[in-house]
């Protein structure tokens, strides 16, 4: 992705500038925030020497997006397979207890019909021998998988929908009868110019081949409530086609370079936004991009002194105040305060926040907060009667 920022800078403006008012007060899932919300984009695992090390929080989900395994990667000659570092990454996620998507896709010169450009195959039996040896060989280690990498972006897609929707009933086939339980993801178009081509290709029969919507909620160079009527926006169309009870994920955001982000705090904080807001706005799993990649504007973790940024240890933090909660509510005050309420078995809490600056925030008595818990500090007890919010989110938890 990070390849063509400026494409994507370029069209993510389009975007914001087309993009519709959002609701205030965002009706929230009712169940349980679980493990499986949490993913991120690994990029410097690399076989057979690791530059990263594996992060030393818990990663549920891993997306191997510019992880060198494209189909170009696996059989860059037709009959020719390597899956040494494939192999390399499914025993690693085993090791820690971290599932896979895989997204299908990037046509290899070999097979294609203009290799000049990133076209479909020309004979659409490669397609299928090579999803069936994919399948075959990693079936029950590899959990799920996506049907190729922005179709929107003649970067990676220069075929028709009606290609696509071929080469995803394909795959849908072969994936759902060689592993049943793996998890067949659309083709993740990315933002806001992204709605029409998966409005088409949904009008076109689409989402009957797939068990997940996904879709690449990118909104550099706009702040993480920018998310929320994008998120909207897809959920729109997927209510016109009759798919409103597929699962949507966002398999793919960051914020990219050159955003201007003042300070790793703020950027810890855009990170810890995006998570709560997405979940609040009905995403069911949201994969960071990216952990190690330097050419991002929020980084997590630095290579040169394998240290956590800010962003990267709050994203450890949106891990603990999430999971396991459920999020009771979600809303915008006027003077743009927001308020998420959790639910922890009967235990409440309150995440805050105010993307335009620091304001004071009078806690109601009603809530009996007991302490405070700023994003990037530890937890201390709640004096009140009121607190102060900006940017950076905090969590007041209440007594038992």
């Amino acid at each position: 992705m990070a390849r063509f920022c400026g494409r994507i800078l370029l069209l993510i403006l389009i975007g914001t500038l087309l993009g519709s008012t959002f609701a205030a007060d965002l009706q929230t899932p009712k169940e349980v925030i679980p493990d499986s919300y949490f993913g991120l984009h690994i990029h410097h695992l690399i076989y057979p020497t690791a530059l990263t090390p594996w992060p030393s929080m818990p990663v549920p989900e891993w997306r191997l997006w510019d992880a060198v395994v494209t189909w170009p990667d696996l059989e860059p000659e037709k009959g020719q397979w390597q899956f040494e570092r494939l192999d390399y990454y499914v025993s690693l996620a085993q090791q820690h207890g971290t599932r896979i998507l895989l997204p299908l896709g990037m046509t290899p010169a070999w097979a294609s019909a203009r290799p000049k450009v990133t076209s479909e195959p020309r004979n659409v039996e490669d397609w299928r021998t090579y999803v069936r040896m994919v399948v075959s060989r990693y079936k029950g280690r590899i959990q799920a998988y996506e049907i190729w990498n922005e179709p929107n972006l003649p970067d990676f897609w220069t075929g028709t929908t009606d290609q696509i929707l071929t080469l995803t009933k394909e795959a849908s086939q072969i994936i759902h009868s060689l592993d049943p339980q793996a998890i067949v993801v659309s083709p993740s178009p990315t933002t806001h110019y992204g709605i029409s081509w998966l409005a088409e290709f949904l009008k076109k029969g689409g989402g009957q081949f797939v068990d997940v919507i996904g879709y690449h909620f990118y909104v550099t160079p706009g702040s993480p409530e920018d998310l929320v009527p994008l998120i909207q926006s897809v959920q729109q169309v997927l209510s016109e086609n009759g798919l409103s009870n597929k699962p949507l994920w966002n398999t793919e955001t960051g914020w990219l370079s050159p955003a201007r982000i003042d300070s790793e705090e703020l950027a810890a904080g855009f990170l810890a936004r995006a998570y709560i807001l997405s979940w609040a706005a009905g995403v069911q799993r949201f994969y960071w991009y990216a952990w190690d990649n330097r050419l991002m504007a929020i980084v997590t973790y630095k290579e040169e002194s394998h240290t956590l940024t800010p962003a990267g240890r709050a994203y450890n933090t949106m891990e603990q105040w999430l999971i396991g909660a459920r999020m009771d509510g979600c809303s915008e005050s006027a003077d743009h305060n927001w308020t998420c309420q959790l639910n922890r078995s009967g235990k409440k809490e309150w995440i805050l926040w105010n993307p335009q600056g620091n304001r004071r925030f009078d806690v109601p008595a009603a809530w009996q907060v007991e302490s405070v818990t700023p994003l990037l500090e530890d937890r201390h007890s709640f004096s009140g009667p009121s607190i102060a919010i900006g940017p950076v989110p905090i969590l007041l938890t209440g007594r038992p």
